[in-house]
């Protein structure tokens, strides 16, 4: 029986209320639509550990962690009173403070192709600036893409407002698309500046895929052949899939990298790391990537304390242990119900997504799947694969499992 509806009146008025000030209420990939309208809340109140509770009182085992900041959990202790700590210092300065050597030398003692590193704020920041050191390093013009890389002009999927020029030398290719990449090569040998991809395989609302055992290394053959850059995205997986990266875990090297969301635990900050040569291009002012708040420190403090709290407590391989035990209980769940529901991803970011028919049921599958979740407390994203983090309890995820047990009987009727 399907459950009942959430009260939500008060994310309701401040939607309302936000529309008049902010174009559309809430602008980008947290708009009401990118959900279920009229189930899952507006706006949120406050976190703690694995869960998230809403303007209305509502609460929720968080699966989504902030579209993956929250590798630890919300309002963790330590990092907050470091960083409650370095306000009292000063943080927004004329010159760097030394936290920035501090994260930098982190990086290098973790990350293998981290020989320098720069520090920016957002994942877009990041993959932004490896791509401008890429042309900058080789002199060559046109980008190879695969994945999601954030939502500046060179990258961005919806194209409203933007010059052709300025993506016209950006070409996609599927991920694990072997032939597609060689293809591209092929066609413009002298010209390719770098090839971007993700550290495991994330397209818009399709599974969640590790990368096939030659994918990664014939990327790493093909830029080293012609000269070009391999720039490994690992702005989900950094910290997340291993504390040396997805490069680590699949045991490949790009000449740089780009980090962000679980390096600092929802404290905004992303890093660019490569290889010294490449980077160079930095050192001698060729290019330039520079911006008033790049130099702040409390971001930095977050980040160091992250990943110190990361080590100390062997927080990955928790999460890959109960994120394994979780995967294994979803696909016991799902294993009779293959025909209308897809279980993917790997243990630390699994996805739910629905296979398309002909007669289009699988949109109204979707809407009802996580229509029945969001009601029974999980708050998960239809379009976004899910993240588990060290602070999520067996009692969190036993209330996911039976959410998503009671929610696939009422779609297998649809």
């Amino acid at each position: 029986m399907p459950r009942k509806k959430l009260n939500l009146k008060k994310s309701v008025r401040l939607y309302e209320e936000a529309k008049r000030f902010i174009p559309g209420g809430v602008t980008g990939i947290r708009r009401p639509i990118n959900f279920i309208p009229g189930e899952y809340p507006i706006f949120l109140k406050s976190g703690k550990g694995g869960r998230i509770t809403d303007v209305d009182g509502n609460e929720y085992v968080d699966l989504l962690c902030a579209y993956g900041p929250i590798i630890i959990g919300h309002r963790e202790k330590m990092i907050d009173d470091a960083v409650i700590r370095q306000m009292k210092e000063g943080f927004c300065f004329n010159l760097p403070q030394i936290y920035q050597n501090e994260l930098c030398k982190i990086f290098s003692e973790l990350i293998p192709c981290a020989e320098q590193t720069i520090l920016v704020r957002t994942g877009s920041d990041a993959t932004t600036g490896a791509i401008r050191i890429a042309r900058g390093y080789t002199g060559k013009t046109k980008i190879i893409r695969s994945g999601y890389h954030g939502w500046h002009d060179w990258c961005v999927e919806v194209k409203g407002g933007i010059l052709p020029k300025t993506y016209e030398d950006t070409i996609d290719i599927h991920y694990n698309d072997i032939d597609a990449l060689e293809k591209v090569f092929g066609q413009y040998p002298d010209d390719i500046a770098a090839v971007i991809v993700t550290g495991v395989g994330h397209p818009l609302n399709e599974p969640v895929v590790e990368p096939t055992p030659g994918f990664f290394g014939r990327i790493r053959e093909l830029t080293r052949k012609h000269g070009s850059v391999m720039i490994l995205d690992e702005i989900r997986t950094g910290f997340r899939i291993s504390l040396g990266g997805a490069q680590k875990r699949y045991g490949v090297t790009p000449d740089l990298a780009t980090f962000g969301k679980a390096m600092a635990n929802g404290y905004c900050i992303s890093a660019i790391s490569g290889k010294r040569e490449v980077m160079n291009v930095v050192t001698e002012g060729k290019v330039f990537i520079s911006s008033t708040f790049f130099h702040n420190s409390l971001e930095m403090v977050a980040s160091i304390e992250t990943i110190k709290f990361l080590k100390k407590n062997k927080v990955i391989d928790n999460i890959w242990k109960k994120g394994e035990k979780f995967l294994e209980e979803l696909r016991k769940l799902t294993e009779n119900y293959s025909d209308i529901i897809t279980l993917s991803g790997i243990p630390p970011m699994p996805f739910f997504t629905f296979p398309r028919d002909d007669a289009g049921k699988y949109k109204e599958r979707r809407v009802r799947f996580y229509t029945e979740c969001i009601r029974a407390g999980v708050f998960m994203q239809p379009y976004h694969h899910s993240y588990i983090c060290y602070r999520h309890t067996d009692k969190d995820l036993n209330q996911v499992l039976n959410a998503v047990s009671d929610a696939l009987k009422i779609i297998r009727e649809v």
